[in-house]
């Protein structure tokens, strides 16, 4: 059941703001027979299809099994790309892909997140980041579980979604400009989703910044939006979602926030809430696996200077939040000015041996205006700096930013990543990388799940597939030894197959501290009507991982690449303490790696296993021969 709308041109004396744009238009109507699909619970049962180069879009809706099999954001948007995904990330028909999930818009707790995929520019991975801020709220209530863009605009183009209106917009005259001055023309068509100058120059490591503060960062997906002329998307809308057992919603609601309240990582006194996810830093200073000097020490002298507290007592930061949360674990200062976050905070002065409170803000907002991922940002200036065998100082590291995203000098190297740079340089072994994707601030050598959470990843150097930092380091749900691979591959699996499920719903990761997939499937229950357990949840995270691992192989990702940096087994951390960092042994880890490759059911070799993926309902495996020269 498909409902189709043709874009035209309308009259050229419209405005964006204060530039002169014209706008493409098209409206949805739809047929009768759909009238089941738009009174849906939870979802709206509608999916946009924008084809760029027709300048033409059309409504889609999706099957329920669909929708049971996959929810939304992550897990839908996977179902959906995965037709395509050994396309080049530059190629027209490479889709772009914006997903909701049934609990957005609803009353449901830190429910407005959403997904944003396509092929990873920076790695060749499947790339997806779920974001925060109010774009998947507004883009909900424009009418739409999700947008899906292929093709390839003849200019600079935004798209503007309104309550089942959407129009493409020349956005020419926005060339080049900043997210904050783009933002500041778009202050009246709702939630932003902006690129800056970075992704329009190339920078493998381009963001997009929604709402003005909130980063869809890693895999360089900033670079997808350029490859389609897209400088913007912004969504608004009226619409409300309809729930199917309000009552039901509010008593589970009720049952997460009793929870919340009780956790003291995300209420606490130090916890998250009141200091951002910088309250993390002092406990990676404890634990002595903080990255420092490109991730050739696991301890920063400098650290109880550079801290959450020293950040609150410079900059006196206010809380802020995505729609939805009432955790508000962002911080922002003076003029709604982005504080850091725990990665940025980290890797802008540990790893890069910087002890200025004020460059770390510095290089925060540049990156932000810039459209660049922080943690790739600075572990890529990291390896610069080990190459260069010198440190840099404050001013080298702001105007190196500024470089980058402008794509001159050295810049213009830099912003290919740390892998491809070290590799130009003849010392590929500099860049703590995994699958091309930079590590963030957890030093595996002081926390072994994350070792193998990092390499098995299937977005490549990523704490947040797994997040075993919650086992590990906060102790939650239940504690384990760190320096230990014992039962890491069963938690690792688990704790990816929820996290999947989270960005799906879509929900905080951060929530999962407190509450469980028990609590959530009630909420999913109240408000979809389907008869849900956290089993059934668990199903549907163990396929939404396994579909990422078949997209992988199909280009040609192998057992090689889930590995660690050479690094990490033959170099020692901080020695100087009562807690001794040594190297990750080798056998150990491959036997772990081993372990997860029987949990997560794939083969001996790391590779997807056909009757595995006919019984998780995720149909026939590609031949991998046939296709890995689809790998860059």
């Amino acid at each position: 059941m498909i409902a189709c709308a043709r874009l035209s041109i309308l009259t050229p004396d419209l405005r964006l703001s204060k530039l002169d744009m014209k706008f493409f238009y098209g409206k949805f109507s739809p047929n009768p027979r759909d009238t089941d699909a738009l009174n849906m619970y939870g979802w709206h049962g509608k999916i946009a299809r924008i084809d760029l180069t027709q300048r033409s879009w059309r409504v889609e809706v999706p099957d329920i099994g669909i929708l049971k099999k996959f929810i939304g954001g992550r897990g839908l948007a996977g179902f959906y790309i995965r037709t395509s995904i050994t396309l080049e990330w530059n190629h027209p028909q490479m889709p772009l892909l914006l997903f909701t999930g049934p609990l957005v818009n609803t009353r449901s707790p830190t429910s407005g997140r959403m997904t944003m995929m396509s092929r990873s520019p920076l790695t060749g991975t499947v790339g997806d980041a779920s974001v925060g801020g109010s774009f998947g709220f507004q883009l909900k209530k424009a009418g739409f579980d999700g947008i899906i863009v292929s093709g390839k605009s003849s200019q600079l183009c935004g798209i503007e979604i309104t309550d089942n209106d959407i129009r493409i917009v020349d956005a020419s005259p926005l060339e080049g400009r900043e997210v904050g001055a783009v933002n500041s023309l778009l202050k009246y068509k709702g939630a932003t989703a902006v690129i800056g100058p970075a992704a329009e120059n190339g920078v493998l490591f381009s963001s997009i910044i929604v709402d003005g503060h909130y980063a869809a960062g890693r895999n360089g997906i900033g670079l997808s939006f350029a490859a389609k002329n897209i400088k913007y998307i912004t969504a608004k809308g009226t619409h409300k979602t309809n729930v199917f057992d309000p009552a039901a919603l509010s008593s589970a609601k009720e049952d997460v926030f009793r929870l919340v309240a009780a956790s003291p990582v995300l209420l606490g006194k130090f916890g998250i809430s009141r200091y951002g996810t910088g309250a993390l830093y002092d406990l990676m200073d404890a634990r002595r696996m903080m990255p420092t000097d490109n991730f050739q020490k696991t301890r920063f002298d400098r650290a109880l200077k550079m801290n959450a507290y020293a950040f609150k007592k410079q900059y006196a930061p206010k809380k802020t939040g995505c729609r939805g949360c009432h955790i508000l674990c962002k911080k922002t200062a003076g003029h709604r000015a982005s504080m850091p976050e725990f990665e940025t905070m980290s890797h802008f002065s540990a790893l890069l041996g910087n002890a200025d409170i004020h460059t770390v803000v510095n290089a925060n907002r540049i990156c932000n205006d810039m459209g660049m991922d922080t943690i790739s940002a600075a572990s890529t200036l990291a390896c610069f700096s080990e190459i260069m065998q010198r440190k840099l100082a404050p001013e080298e590291i702001v105007s190196l930013l500024t470089d980058i995203g402008k794509k001159q000098g050295v810049g213009a190297q830099l912003g290919r990543g740390a892998v491809k740079y070290a590799i130009s340089c003849g010392r590929p072994e500099l860049a703590m990388a995994v699958k091309g994707l930079e590590l963030p601030a957890y030093d595996p050598r002081g926390a072994y799940g994350m070792a193998l959470a990092y390499a098995v990843s299937s977005r490549g150097g990523c704490h947040l597939r797994a997040y075993p930092v919650s086992h590990e380091i906060l102790r939650k749900p239940v504690a384990t030894d760190r320096f230990s691979f014992s039962e890491k591959a069963r938690m690792i699996k688990i704790g990816e197959d929820v996290n999947a499920v989270a960005d799906s719903l879509t929900a905080c990761k951060f929530i999962f501290f407190a509450a469980s997939l028990e609590e959530y499937a009630r909420i999913y229950a109240a408000v979809t009507g389907i008869k849900t357990s956290a089993q059934d949840l668990f199903t549907v995270g163990d396929r939404i991982c396994y579909n990422e691992r078949m997209m992988n192989a199909a280009n040609g990702f192998t057992e090689k690449d889930d590995d660690l940096p050479s690094r990490f087994f033959s170099m020692a951390g901080d020695q100087n303490s009562g807690i001794r960092i040594g190297p990750i042994d080798r056998d150990a880890f491959l036997t772990a790696r081993s372990n997860y490759y029987m949990a997560r059911k794939l083969n001996k070799s790391g590779m997807p296993v056909s009757a595995v993926a006919r019984n998780l309902g995720l149909g026939p495996i590609e031949k991998i021969s046939d296709v890995s020269n689809h790998r860059k």
